[in-house]
Formats: C-alpha cells, structure tokens, sequence
C-alpha cells in the first residue's frame, strides 16, 4: 500500500501543478487598442493579407494560414459561423462568403467576449468608423486619435508654416474635447530614438515649413513620402499630446517592413519617459514584442507608463500562454491591458480575446493550483487585466 501511494505522489508531481479554474468573465473585455474592419467581403488573397505583417508572398507551398494566427483563426472561427474547428481554409473562407461581410461580421464580433472598444481611427481604407463597429458588435466604442493623421489633415489646408501649425494646435485641442486618448507611430516614421525633449518653435517651424514645400496639398497622403516623419515635428505632436494630459498610446516592437525594429525598443524611450513623469500623462507602450519583457520594466519603475499585449498574443498564438507569462513577471498587475489592435478581420478580435481568456485562464489556473496564489487574488488580477485599468485609465470607458 505505501509503494503504491508513492507512485501516485509521484504521477501527480510528474503531472505539474494542480489547476483550480480561473475564468475571465465572458462579455467583460475592454479592447483598449483596435481598428476597424473591412466593409466588404475579401477575397482569399487579400483575407491572408491580414494574417501577416509581411508585405510579400507566404513561403512557395504555403499560405499565410501555415502561421501561429493562421491556426488560431481556424480553431477559435469557424465554431462561430457553424462550422467545425480547424476546418480547411477553403471551407472557412467559402462559409463566409454565404453568410456576407456584414453578417459574418456581426457574428464574429458579438462571439468575441469583447464587451467594449477603444478604437483608433488613423488607419485609411474601406474600413468601420466607430459607429458602424458599435452597431455591427453591439457594444459601446471610443475613439484614440493618431496624432500624425491630425498633422497630415492639417497640411492639406496650407503651405505656410505658421498656418499649419495653428490648424494643427486646432485639431489637437478638438480632438481632446472629445477622444479618450491619443496615438503616435513615431515607432514607424523615424523611430523611438527621438530627441527626448520638446522641439523650441523656431525648430518646429523651420520643420514644417522644409516639410510643407514637398508635399502635395489638397488631398489626402498618398505615398510614404507625404507622411510627417521630421524628427521636430514627432517630438512636436507627442509633447503637444502629453500637454493634454489624456493618454497616450506608442507602437512599440514588430510590425511590418516599414520599421527597424532595432528602433523600435521601448527602452529607447526611457529619457521621453523621465522627460514626461511629472505630466503625469498616461504613456501606453503597446505590443512590445520581443521587447516585451522591456515595457514590462518600463511599466514596472514608471508610474506613468503602461503596457499593452495587443498584437503580441494574436501572432504568437499557441505560445500566447508563455508570452502573457513573460509579461506578468514583472509588469504590475495594474499596469498591463488587453487588446486585440484587430485589423481589418473581425477574426482578429476573436482570435486576441480567446487567446488572452485562453492563457489568462490557464496562468491563474496553475498559479491558484499550486498555492501560489489566492483564487480572490487571481480573481481579481483577472478583472485587472481584462477591463478595470482600462477603464480607470481612459476618460469615457
């Protein structure tokens, strides 16, 4: 009887620690960082598009469903259009044309578990505005305001350098009467190793006035070298951000090839940071992946920096587990938020929500398993995570 109550013990501490289910609530997510979705119905060419942040073709064989988010869309979709998990691609894609965009789409956004959204409305395209997400999804949106779409507006209006800046101060301060929070990608135009300081206007206005004499007015940008990428006037639009006191939200890490993503480190930011730290201004460092254990020190000495998991959890897919683990080893538990940053797919709403309830659940579950947490602690954080800093964060939420 002994040796076999030893060989039990044995199987159980072979086992792992015990789980005790930890469940984020359904319909409590607060998406704090997204876009909007296409109006229309892609074709699979373009659907796959939005399945990477590569601009070329997948590999020779392949398609951009042989990916971590590839894989996640077809196990965690197709349930919500009445298919099978893991049904083909071809099957998937086929089910969606029946039903029609607004139709799938609606399905998909009210089975995503995603009960309220922060939406960033800078992205061009055939794509939703606020409005037309909250009635496709049922749920309330707010806006985030990306600061170089407010410049590049404001430079279709005018050539003179003065002008523009003051159209632009305009739309800054129209903007803050009614967002819930700003957004740069600075990440993207230059990098994250700007000048930490704010710009002396005689700067700003030799900038924009080097700027202005390039580029088109008019119309909207319609090629790279259109869009505001001056260091000056970067660092002009994220202090006059900070000004408003209103959160503001900086891509960090991966994206697609139009950044290095050696500049993109968000320890690159550290002496804006300091620079910032008596604002008081909320600094949002979304994504950070690889650097995601960086934001998560960011996060941790700062007590006006933030970090997010949007994009990060959706790319890494069966290993979005491992990564939120990563995340919450150091990042307080008050400090890091959810988010999809979906794109164009309402597929990439559900695949980051069920990845994070997914990992999240299974985090806590071995955590309060093993003793070392409590289940009202694990409770608690999961509430956290899931919308309460969000909404103690930004105004409107």
């Amino acid at each position: 009887m002994a040796g076999q109550e030893g060989a039990a013990e044995h199987r159980t501490a072979a086992a792992g620690p015990r789980r005790t289910p930890v469940e984020v609530p359904a319909g409590t997510l607060l998406d704090h960082h997204c876009h909007g979705v296409l109006r229309t119905d892609p074709d699979p060419a373009a659907f796959e598009a939005f399945l990477t942040e590569a601009d070329g073709p997948a590999a020779p064989g392949t398609s951009f469903f042989d990916t971590q988010l590839g894989f996640a869309v077809r196990r965690w979709c197709p349930p919500l259009l009445g298919l099978e998990p893991h049904c083909t691609p071809e099957r998937y894609l086929a089910r969606r044309h029946e039903l029609g965009a607004r139709e799938a789409t609606r399905l998909l956004l009210r089975g995503s578990g995603i009960g309220a959204y922060v939406m960033d409305t800078g992205l061009p395209g055939d794509i939703t505005g606020p409005d037309e997400l909250a009635e496709l999804s049922g749920a309330p949106v707010h806006e985030i305001v990306r600061l170089e779409r407010l410049a590049e507006l404001a430079a279709d209006t005018t050539r003179d350098a003065d002008a523009f800046l003051a159209e632009l101060a305009a739309r800054i301060r129209s903007a803050a009467a009614t967002a819930v929070g700003f957004k740069s990608v600075a990440a993207y135009r230059y990098g994250l190793d700007l000048d930490p300081e704010p710009p002396a206007l005689h700067e700003v206005r030799e900038a924009a006035a080097n700027w202005l004499k390039k580029r088109p007015t008019g119309t909207p940008p319609r090629e790279k070298d259109d869009r505001v990428k001056d260091p000056v006037l970067l660092r002009h639009l994220l202090w006059s951000a900070v000004a408003t006191r209103l959160p503001l939200q900086l891509h960090t890490g991966f994206g697609d090839p139009d950044l290095r993503l050696h500049r993109c480190d968000p320890l690159l930011l550290t002496d804006f940071i300091r620079a910032t730290r008596r604002s008081g201004t909320p600094l949002i460092l979304l994504h950070g992946y690889p650097y995601h254990r960086n934001a998560a020190y960011l996060a941790h000495v700062y007590p006006h920096v933030y970090a997010d998991m949007g994009l990060t959890l959706s790319h890494t897919g069966a290993r979005a587990g491992a990564v939120l683990a990563e995340m919450l080893e150091l990042t307080p538990f008050g400090k890091l938020l959810f988010s999809t940053d979906a794109y164009g797919l309402p597929e990439l709403y559900v695949v980051g929500a069920r990845l994070f309830k997914e990992g999240l659940d299974e985090l806590l579950g071995t955590w309060t398993g093993s003793g070392a947490w409590s289940r009202t602690d694990a409770e608690r954080v999961a509430e956290l995570l899931a919308s309460k800093n969000a909404e103690r964060i930004y105004r409107a939420p």
